[in-house]
């Protein structure tokens, strides 16, 4: 009984800070939302998530444990970084990831909760959170309920793509940078009897080239994706003045995507139908998700690339620096192995997956790898002998 009492404590301590942390996330994305209907929504949601940390705190000072002061941890905040970077949709994911996880929480909880009232409470959450979880569908067009009509009108508009956030990129160019260095310290290593020379050379080469290539790479992809959105106001444009009633049935779906009738969804349409301008820009807005100020800017995104490609390429090199043969070798080995783990573990920022699956999934692809190049050294060792 002392045990099933210690495992409940602990997980409601888990739900208590988990429920402050979405509060908080709720929080910070409804001060960046220009959307009444939605910012009304996720201050809501927020609300709700703060009674639900309040109840589970209330009822660990019944149990005799204090939950003291909530504090946000580095990946908390590094993780609200990447949700006010994100666009609504990617945002949102995320943020529905979490609640699926709250729930899985609460049915775990169930099963240690000492009393009928305790069971009572963690369903009475677990079905709020589920709600939360369809409310965030509903910031994707494609979860909602006039989906035909407006998919088969964007169907014929597969022009439109939509951005990501600087973060997300960085983390990505260290897994970049450092799976190609890797890949080709374990081969030259294998091929050379781990020279220290030719896997310095060849590592330093290889962290210079990721990293001009990611760079340069980043800097032309966001230009011409600030080309292709303006490119598709302007088609836009086109499309409300050759095909107007379409576009405007296509501004009252979204309309009612968001809890309108279809009788104020109409009122609305056609005030805005009246200011061309207007009903442009709300139709971009909808559509590509983004405003004109949401535009990314190349140069965070190419500077970003190419730091992180070449921190990540440094890695498995720096200790050939210090030491060498296979002392070296070995050092590289370990701090390669540990930097793909941390990387893997990282993406959960963008992801919301389980940090530890997804670092052991990095860990196991970076080995594998590794494995590949330098048993392809080895063979190709007596011809450059």
């Amino acid at each position: 009984m002392a045990d099933s009492k210690k495992e409940f404590i602990r997980g409601l301590r888990s739900a208590w800070e988990e429920e402050m942390r979405s509060a908080n996330n709720y929080r910070a994305l409804a001060s960046r939302e220009r959307n009444p209907e939605k910012r009304a929504i996720l201050e809501r949601m927020a609300e709700a998530e703060e009674r639900h940390a309040q109840r589970w705190a209330s009822r660990l000072m019944e149990l005799g444990v204090s939950p003291g002061k909530y504090r946000e941890s580095l990946s908390d905040r590094m993780r609200r970084m990447v949700l006010m970077q994100s666009d609504a949709q990617s945002a949102a994911k995320i943020l529905e990831a979490g609640e699926e996880g709250a729930d899985r929480l609460y049915a775990r909880l169930r099963d240690a909760a000492p009393s009928e009232s305790d069971r009572i409470a963690l369903d009475d959450a677990a079905i709020e959170e589920r709600a939360h979880s369809r409310a965030l569908q509903e910031f994707d067009a494609s979860a909602s309920i006039p989906q035909g009509r407006l998919q088969r009108i964007l169907g014929r508009e597969r022009w439109h793509v939509r951005a990501g956030g600087w973060i997300g990129q960085a983390i990505y160019g260290v897994n970049d940078g450092l799976g190609a260095a890797f890949g080709v310290v374990s081969g030259v290593a294998g091929a050379t009897h781990a020279n220290s020379e030719f896997v310095l050379l060849s590592g330093l080469a290889t962290a210079m080239a990721s990293a001009l290539s990611m760079g340069s790479g980043a800097y032309l992809a966001t230009k011409s994706e600030r080309e292709v959105y303006e490119a598709e106001i302007e088609r836009e444009r086109k499309e409300i003045e050759s095909n107007p009633e379409e576009e405007r049935e296509e501004m009252e779906l979204f309309y009612q995507l968001k809890g309108f009738t279809p009788e104020e969804a109409h009122a609305m349409t056609s005030r805005l139908a009246e200011q061309p301008q207007q009903l442009l820009k709300s139709l971009a807005h909808e559509e590509l998700g983004l405003s004109e100020q949401t535009f990314p800017s190349e140069w965070p995104s190419a500077i970003s690339a190419t730091l992180s490609t070449a921190v990540g390429a440094a890695i498995p090199v720096i200790p050939f620096i210090f030491a060498s043969g296979t002392t070296a070798l070995i050092c590289s080995f370990v701090v390669s192995t540990l930097a793909h783990f941390a990387v893997g573990a990282s993406k959960v920022l963008v992801t919301g997956r389980s940090w530890l699956k997804s670092g052991l999934e990095m860990t196991m692809i970076g080995l594998g790898e590794a494995a590949v190049t330098y048993l392809l050294g080895l063979l190709v060792s007596p011809l450059i002998s």
